[in-house]
């Protein structure tokens, strides 16, 4: 049945079995819903009854939201825009759900959904009485507010994790230089801070950037300032920092007054000058933290940080502290160990070269040297060489390698080659000496096997004459003509394993024959054995066309040595030519040796420079003999560790290179006062355009000799 009209609605009510109005409000009332019914003909809403549900809920009771007739909807509501549209709802006659903060009548304040709806009356069209049923969100937005909370700390933690990622990533090319320490600094500016910056702890600080020619003077054991007694003053905290006196970090007021010359000083005066648009945005006083960069024993360096909000510790949240003092600690211990690991690279390379013969000026030959350890290998390696002037017409040649990388290897290396060079000055016969050589090793116990070839060249009135006997080692490859022939006679096992006797076999040699003595270093790879090895060096050597050993030599490593996978030692002997001089092959144009840093190697290196003038036909070779007696002087007398020679023909003119680990930069001087030299830049001036640049070893001083003869006096 349709209801058409609103008499026949009411009369179906009459008639219907429905509770009375006391029984609906006593229904209301016990409601667990806050409920309040509002006057919809008065603008201001009031209220006019509530059940205990909101009494509890707001504090107020029946006669005191009775008494709030003028007074917003509910009792104590806030956000007018919600209550404007509550009743605009009204006014339109329509439900309306608002969200708004309501006032409790201890003051208190919570969030609250208020639901708005019309009771439907029989007497009147519009709507007089509203029902207001009240949802209390405060446990809705506590459990977001949680949810939130929970979302933000794992997003803080995935940003610290991803940045401690990319710090790791960024440590693995650290070395002793700190050379990505600024990209790191980068990094801490570009997400956790405003700025950020490194400093070394070398005797005195110094940014980690680059070198600071302004910072204190540096030394073992020596602090910031002077106060006597040698003790960093009570208020300089960065010195008690990097005493480890401290080892929290700390903050640094920018504008405090240090003692000068105290770390504190220096580096608040650095910070300040550096600091940039992150000290314009702070305000007030500004204070940078500072963390220490600690290693092992010692503290290496400072992490300076200033906040992007705030002053001093405070302005970096709990998380971003926590990545601060995690970098720090992580690079202090990655150059701990870059340190370490390149201190026992140079102790290894140096104990392996110290263990190497410096090549001897054979008269009569022509002979290049050259070994290499395996850049990837920390350890001292067993492979070795020797030239050995036993008498004026007679000359050793050994080349050996002992099995392993350690130093186990090394001393069965040096045992070994003292062994050998003692016999071979009594017996020049190369067979007899490998047997008295395995009578001693057998007697020793050497515990490593190793294999070697040792050779003697004899002079006579008719040429020369190689006799050579191998135990164990690859044969010395002899070209003649452009024809290789492997030296295959005098076999026998690997030294200690004799026994049973050692043959030696001979070969006359013509005037212009090569010989080439090498370890697997130069031609064993993983997917390349030893027979091929050999194979591909006798296919390099047939080709060469340079008419000295050092040429030959410098194409063979060009060809073959470009990535080894492990120590390589070479010895190229060349007979001389008279048609040398007259026939002219093409040289590889490039030359190098490795020098020992002593006074000897200055002597040595001008006549390797007069030899490759020579063999490239470069006339005035003088020029190139001063320059490089020069150049290799000062890093004998100033640098450290092996010296690196390398010559160049530019075309246009000689190109000398001299490596040292001493990263320091040459300084050309007017002499030293009282005392003969000094004036040794100022030679290379006159005949070369010189300069110099950081180098992995430590710094590389080139010269381009200019052609000609030497200037005259005056100019």
């Amino acid at each position: 049945m349709v209801v058409n009209s609103r008499a026949e609605r009411v009369a179906l009510e009459a008639a219907a079995d429905v509770p009375g109005r006391a029984v609906l409000a006593r229904a209301l009332d016990a409601l667990s819903v806050p409920v309040a019914m509002l006057d919809g003909h008065d603008p201001h809403l009031p209220v006019v009854w509530v059940n205990h549900a909101f009494e509890r809920s707001t504090g107020y009771d029946a006669a005191t939201a009775l008494a709030h007739q003028r007074d917003a909807l509910p009792p104590g509501a806030r956000r007018p825009d919600a209550l404007l549209a509550l009743r605009d709802a009204v006014r339109a006659g329509r439900a309306s759900t608002q969200t708004m903060s309501l006032r409790r009548a201890d003051g208190s304040v919570y969030a609250c959904r208020v639901e708005l709806a019309p009771v439907s009356s029989a007497d009147d069209e519009t709507p007089r009485y509203w029902v207001a049923s009240l949802h209390d969100l405060t446990e809705q937005q506590s459990h977001d507010a949680e949810q939130a909370a929970l979302v933000e700390a794992e997003r803080r933690e995935r940003r610290s994790l991803g940045l401690m990622t990319q710090v790791s990533d960024l440590l693995m090319d650290v070395d002793d230089r700190m050379t990505p320490l600024h990209e790191i600094a980068a990094l801490l500016r570009h997400s956790v801070v405003g700025w950020a910056a490194f400093y070394v702890n070398d005797g005195g600080l110094r940014a980690a950037e680059g070198v600071d020619h302004h910072r204190p003077p540096s030394g073992k054991g020596r602090r910031h300032g002077s106060v006597g007694d040698g003790q960093a003053p009570a208020d300089d905290a960065v010195q008690l920092l990097l005493d480890g006196v401290k080892d929290r970090p700390l903050e640094l007021d920018l504008s405090g007054d240090y003692v000068p010359g105290s770390a504190s000083a220096w580096l608040a005066g650095h910070v300040r000058t550096h600091g940039g648009p992150a000290l314009t945005n702070a305000s007030g006083a500004p204070a940078a933290v500072v963390l220490p960069v600690s290693g092992r024993r010692r503290v290496l360096g400072l992490l300076v940080v200033l906040p992007r909000v705030g002053l001093g510790i405070d302005g970096i949240e709990r998380s971003a502290q926590t990545v601060l003092e995690l970098t720090a600690r992580r690079v202090g211990l990655v150059i701990d160990n870059a340190r370490l690991y390149d201190r026992e690279h140079r102790l290894a390379e140096t104990l392996q070269r110290a263990m190497l013969p410096q090549q001897a000026e054979v008269d009569g030959l022509d002979v290049w040297t050259y070994y290499a350890p395996n850049s990837e290998n920390v350890q001292v390696g067993g492979d070795w060489y020797d030239v050995l002037q036993i008498s004026p017409d007679v000359v050793g040649v050994v080349i050996g390698d002992v099995v392993g990388h350690d130093v186990e290897a090394a001393a069965a290396m040096g045992q070994l080659r003292s062994v050998v060079r003692s016999y071979a000055y009594d017996i020049t016969t190369p067979g007899p000496v490998l047997e008295r050589v395995d009578q001693l090793v057998h007697g020793m116990r050497i515990p490593r096997s190793a294999g070697l070839v040792l050779s003697t060249l004899t002079r006579s009135s008719a040429g020369w004459r190689i006799e050579y006997s191998r135990a164990g080692h690859l044969p010395v490859l002899h070209v003649r003509s452009g024809e290789v022939t492997a030296l295959m006679d005098g076999a026998g096992p690997l030294v200690g394993f004799g026994g049973h006797g050692r043959s030696t076999a001979g070969l006359d040699l013509a005037p212009g024959d090569v010989l080439v003595y090498y370890t697997d270093g130069l031609i064993e790879r993983r997917d390349r054995g030893l027979r091929d090895g050999i194979a591909a060096l006798s296919d390099v050597v047939g080709t060469v066309t340079a008419r000295d050993s050092a040429g030959i030599g410098e194409e063979i490593l060009s060809r073959l040595a470009d990535h080894p996978e492990d120590d390589v030692a070479v010895v190229v002997v060349r007979v001389p030519d008279p048609r040398d001089v007259v026939e002219r092959g093409r040289s590889p144009r490039r030359r190098r040796w490795s020098l020992p840093s002593e006074p000897s190697s200055i002597g040595r290196a001008r006549h390797a420079v007069v030899r490759t003038c020579h063999a490239w036909d470069m006339p005035n070779a003088a020029n190139a003999e001063l320059v490089v007696s020069e150049l290799v002087a000062n890093a004998v007398l100033h640098g450290f560790g092996h010296v690196s020679l390398q010559l160049y023909d530019t075309g246009d003119g000689l190109r000398i290179e001299v490596e040292d680990g001493n990263p320091a930069p040459p300084i050309a001087t007017d002499g030293h006062p009282g005392r003969v030299g000094g004036f040794g830049m100022r030679i290379v001036e006159r005949l070369a355009d010189w300069g110099w640049r950081p180098s992995s070893r430590g710094k590389l001083v080139w010269a381009k000799v200019r052609p000609g003869a030497l200037p005259p006096a005056g100019r």
